[in-house]
């Protein structure tokens, strides 16, 4: 749907690109009285997807909210790729999303054919994920912003995180990266419509076929490449598990023009921020330039499943993956704690 203002226009920051970084929101939540209860396997503490409560013996609730401005200007496509996002932390935790809650935040002057179709875009990834929207918030603000509240239900020994490494895993990443990069690019009208097609095409991709393939193999753990960028997220794996993660920076894929981009300074503001988080713990062991660095640090909206596994397996589950998710490779591997939480090697 064409519209005649520009949706990114209206947004200061685009997609996962506006999350607030990981350091600041660490520093945030200190010292808040929390209740505890043996039943929340996974609460905000542990810096992982999405919270996990104990219903039964074979159910477990898992909870997630996610929301941001435009990232692209079709709001259709905009609905989509917001719901995708959502949901994706759900899969990460070997989940399976259920029910949702729209939230959104529209401004007063924004057409009601524009905000129809973000819905609509919303309200159709749900209905291909087999998630029902239950109703929902809407305020009126200075940008749009749009997200679902999202809640799903795993088996309790069967729940993934992201502190669940073990020396001797592979790493594999079922999406490219070039995400924040590209669409910061785009503003300037330096990427071609074609490029732009098909990284909205992955953005709008659910990672449910990935959740699928993973939770047939023996997965330790799994976080989404999202607004904290590879390394970022990267660098929470490593901490929650206590080990080195090994990232083989020529393995990682990524989309080709989104180095070119990053050559030409395209980085948008979130890179920065998280490598400001996350530097400190990655030790660069070989020749990597400074944009594939900006690559890694660059945040994905509506990213990839970033999976932990014996090496065993992680032949067989890639293979597998790559027929769900043609971009998916293996990217590294996972040691004993060494003198980093992070080697680029």
């Amino acid at each position: 749907m064409e519209t005649e203002v520009k949706l990114t226009k209206l947004a200061s920051c685009a997609g996962c690109g506006a999350k607030v970084g990981a350091g600041t929101l660490v520093r945030m939540l200190e010292g808040f009285r929390t209740h505890q209860d043996p039943r929340l396997l996974v609460g905000y503490d542990k810096s992982d997807d999405a919270s996990v409560y104990v219903l039964d013996d074979q159910r477990a609730l898992v909870q997630t909210t996610d929301f941001f401005p435009p990232i692209v200007d079709d709001p259709f496509l905009y609905g989509q790729i917001a719901a995708a996002n959502a949901m994706s932390d759900v899969y990460a935790m070997g989940g399976e999303p259920k029910l949702a809650l729209n939230i959104l935040c529209v401004p007063e002057k924004m057409e009601a054919a524009a905000v129809q179709e973000i819905l609509r875009g919303g309200y159709d990834k749900a209905y291909e994920a087999g998630v029902i929207i239950t109703g929902g918030h809407t305020i009126h603000g200075a940008e749009p912003i749009y997200g679902l509240a999202v809640s799903g239900f795993v088996h309790p020994k069967k729940v993934l995180t992201n502190g669940g490494a073990r020396p001797g895993d592979v790493l594999i990443l079922s999406k490219p990266l070039g995400i924040g990069v590209l669409t910061t690019a785009a503003k300037a009208g330096m990427v071609e419509q074609p490029v732009l097609d098909r990284i909205y095409r992955q953005m709008a991709a659910l990672n449910k076929a990935a959740r699928d393939v993973m939770t047939g193999y023996e997965v330790h753990s799994c976080t989404d490449v999202t607004g904290f960028g590879l390394l970022g997220h990267s660098f929470e794996m490593a901490q929650g598990s206590g080990c080195t993660i090994h990232i083989q920076s020529a393995q990682v894929p990524f989309h080709p023009e989104a180095y070119l981009m990053a050559q030409m300074g395209f980085i948008p503001a979130g890179a920065y921020r998280n490598r400001g988080y996350a530097e400190a713990g990655v030790a660069v062991r070989g020749q990597v330039s400074r944009a594939v660095q900006d690559l890694f640090y660059d945040p994905q909206t509506s990213g990839g499943l970033l999976m932990a596994m014996p090496e065993d397996q992680g032949l067989e589950c890639l293979k597998a993956l790559q027929q769900a998710a043609p971009g998916a490779a293996m990217i590294g591997y996972v040691t004993q704690r060494g003198d980093s939480w992070i080697c680029l090697e």
